[in-house]
C-alpha cells in the first residue's frame, strides 16, 4: 500500500524498540516438518533462507524504557508470516512463559493468517493461541497489540484483536479477509479505503496509529500505568460531613458550569495528569467523541480513566449508547487489571434521538450502573460540572465521590423539571433550587465525599483549578480500597 511508511521485519522492529536494540530468545528448534524434498519441505526451506529465520515468529524478552517485556513478533518474509503448527507451538510457549513470570506482552502481528498447506490442523489453532492469551489476561498482566503491514485473516481474528491496548504501523493492511481472497471469490475489488489503519482507528477498532519509531515510547507510557502496581489499600475513611463550601446558589452554579471556557476532562488530563495513553472507542466498532477512555496517573496513582467531554458534546456530540460502551471497556480494563477507575461527569445529557433510543440507551445506562456498583476496583468520581440526567447517573457511583464548587446533578436540566412540574421552563432556578442539585447539597447528602474549590470560578483559573482537581483526585486514589454493592449503594439511603 503506497500510505505504508515501510515494512520492518521482526529483527528490525526489536532493535528499533527494545533498549539497546538487544533480547533473549525464547525460542527453540520447531517440531518436525513435512520431507525435506516435498513441495511444502521446499517452501520451508526456501523462506528460511530468505528470511533467515527458522518460523514466522521470533518469542523473547527484552527491556523496554528498562521494563522487562516478552514479545511475539512475526516475520512476515518467512511464509508471509503466517501460521502452521510450529508456529503455534512457539506462540503459545511464549505466552504461557510470559504469564508464568508474570511479564507484559507485547504482540507484533504482520500475517496473512492460518498456513494453508498445513490446513485444517492449522487453522484451529487460532484458538489454541486465543486461549492462552485469554489465560495472560485473566492473570492481570497487560496484553498489548502492534499491528503491522499487513494483518489479516484468523490471525487479526484471534491473538491480534485481545489486546488491552492496540496500535498500529501508519497506513498498514488491517482486515479480516485478505482484499486479493475478497477479489478472486467476488470478482471485484474489496472497497478501498476500508481496511487501513487510519480508518479502522477511526472507527473505534484501534487506539492509536504509531510509526515503528514511537511504539517503544508509547509502549512504555501505557505500561507505566498498567503495571503502576496502586499504593496499598488503606482502611476505609470514615464518613463525615464535609465543610461546606461557600454559600452559591443553585441557579449561578448550573450558569458557571455551562461556560463555554469551563475546563473541562481533557483539561484535566492535560495540566494534571501524568504518563496520558489515550485509549479509543470500543474496540468493537464504535466511537464517541462525546467521552474520553484514557489510562493515567495522577500523582502515585494510576488509573483508567473515562470522562464525559462536555465540549465535544455541546459542539454536536452528544454522549449516546456508544459513548457507554466506550465507558464500560474502560471498566472492564480496570477490573481485569486490578487498576482504580476514575469517572469524570460532566454533561449537558444524553442524546435525544430516535439512533439514541433504537441503539438501546436506556439498556446501556443500566448496564453502566450495574457494573460500577459491582466492578472488583477502586473507584472514584469527580463530578466536574454540568450532571444531567441518566448520563451523569451513569458514571456516578463510586468509592469516593469529589465534587467541584459549582458541579451539581439532576434528573432532568433545570429547564425540562421546570417544565414537567411549572408547564413552563422559566421557572427553572426556582426548581434547581428546591431539588437540592448544587455540590453543598451534594455534601450535606452525602452523596458526595470531597469538595474540589474554584476561587472563584474554574472558567477563570483553568490550569490552577485543573492542577487541584488533579492533587484530589490522586489523594483520594492513594490507598483507596475497592468498595463493594453494598458500601456504594449505602451512600444513598435516605438519612444515611
Amino acid at each position: 500500500m503506497e500510505h505504508v511508511t515501510e515494512r520492518v521485519g521482526a529483527r528490525g522492529l526489536l532493535r528499533r524498540v527494545l533498549d539497546g536494540g538487544r533480547w533473549t530468545s525464547w525460542d527453540v528448534p520447531p517440531r518436525a516438518g513435512p520431507e525435506p524434498g516435498s513441495p511444502y519441505g521446499r517452501d520451508l526451506a526456501a523462506a528460511r533462507e530468505r528470511s533467515g529465520c527458522d518460523e514466522a515468529v521470533l518469542t523473547g524478552e527484552g527491556r523496554l524504557r528498562g521494563r522487562r517485556v516478552a514479545f511475539v513478533v512475526s516475520e512476515f518474509g518467512f511464509l508471509a508470516g503466517s501460521i502452521g503448527l510450529a508456529t503455534a507451538d512457539r506462540i503459545v510457549a511464549a505466552v504461557e512463559r510470559a504469564a508464568a513470570e508474570r511479564l507484559p506482552l507485547l504482540a507484533a502481528p504482520s500475517s496473512g493468517g492460518t498456513r494453508m498447506q498445513e490446513g485444517t490442523a492449522a487453522f484451529v489453532q487460532m484458538a489454541r493461541i486465543t486461549a492462552a492469551v485469554t489465560a495472560h489476561r485473566a492473570a492481570g498482566l497487560p496484553y498489548l497489540v502492534y499491528l503491522r503491514h499487513p494483518t489479516t485473516g484468523g490471525v487479526f481474528a484471534s491473538w491480534g484483536s485481545l489486546g488491552h491496548v492496540t496500535a498500529a504501523e501508519p497506513g498498514a493492511l488491517i482486515g479480516f479477509l485478505g482484499p486479493r481472497v475478497y477479489e478472486g471469490l467476488r470478482g471485484e475489488p474489496f472497497p478501498p479505503g476500508v481496511q487501513v489503519a487510519e480508518n479502522l482507528a477511526a472507527k473505534g477498532l484501534l487506539d492509536a496509529v504509531v510509526g515503528v519509531d514511537d511504539l517503544g515510547g508509547v509502549a512504555a507510557r501505557a505500561l507505566d500505568v498498567l503495571c503502576g502496581a496502586p499504593p496499598p489499600a488503606a482502611a476505609a475513611p470514615a464518613r463525615t460531613v464535609p465543610a461546606a463550601p461557600p454559600e452559591t446558589g443553585a441557579w449561578e452554579s448550573i450558569e458557571r458550569s455551562r461556560r463555554p471556557d469551563r475546563p473541562g476532562v481533557r483539561d484535566l488530563l492535560r495540566h494534571g495528569a501524568a504518563d496520558v495513553t489515550p485509549l479509543s472507542g470500543t474496540g468493537e466498532g464504535e466511537a464517541d467523541r462525546g467521552i474520553v477512555l484514557a489510562l493515567a496517573r495522577f500523582g502515585a496513582a494510576p488509573c483508567v480513566l473515562v470522562g464525559q467531554d462536555r465540549a465535544g458534546q455541546r459542539a454536536g456530540h452528544p454522549l449516546g449508547p456508544a459513548g457507554l460502551r466506550v465507558a464500560r471497556r474502560g471498566m472492564r480494563l480496570a477490573a481485569e487489571l486490578g487498576l482504580p477507575l476514575v469517572t469524570v461527569v460532566d454533561t449537558p445529557g444524553a442524546a435525544l434521538s430516535a439512533e439514541a433510543e433504537e441503539g438501546g440507551l436506556a439498556g446501556e445506562i443500566a448496564r453502566c450502573l450495574a457494573d460500577l456498583v459491582t466492578l472488583p476496583a477502586p473507584t472514584l468520581c469527580l463530578l466536574l460540572g454540568e450532571g444531567t440526567g441518566g448520563a451523569a447517573l451513569a458514571l456516578l457511583p463510586a468509592d469516593r465521590v469529589l465534587v467541584a464548587r459549582h458541579g451539581w446533578l439532576s434528573p432532568l436540566p433545570p429547564e425540562g423539571a421546570s417544565l414537567i412540574v411549572h408547564r413552563t421552563p422559566a421557572r427553572a432556578d426556582e426548581l434547581a433550587a428546591a431539588q437540592g442539585v448544587r455540590a453543598a447539597d451534594l455534601l450535606r447528602d452525602g452523596f458526595a465525599d470531597v469538595l474540589v474549590d474554584e476561587r472563584p470560578d474554574a472558567a477563570d483559573e483553568p490550569e490552577p483549578f485543573c492542577r487541584r482537581a488533579a492533587a484530589a483526585v490522586g489523594r483520594e486514589l492513594a490507598g483507596l480500597a475497592p468498595g463493594t454493592a453494598a458500601s456504594r449503594q449505602a451512600r444513598y439511603r435516605a438519612g444515611s
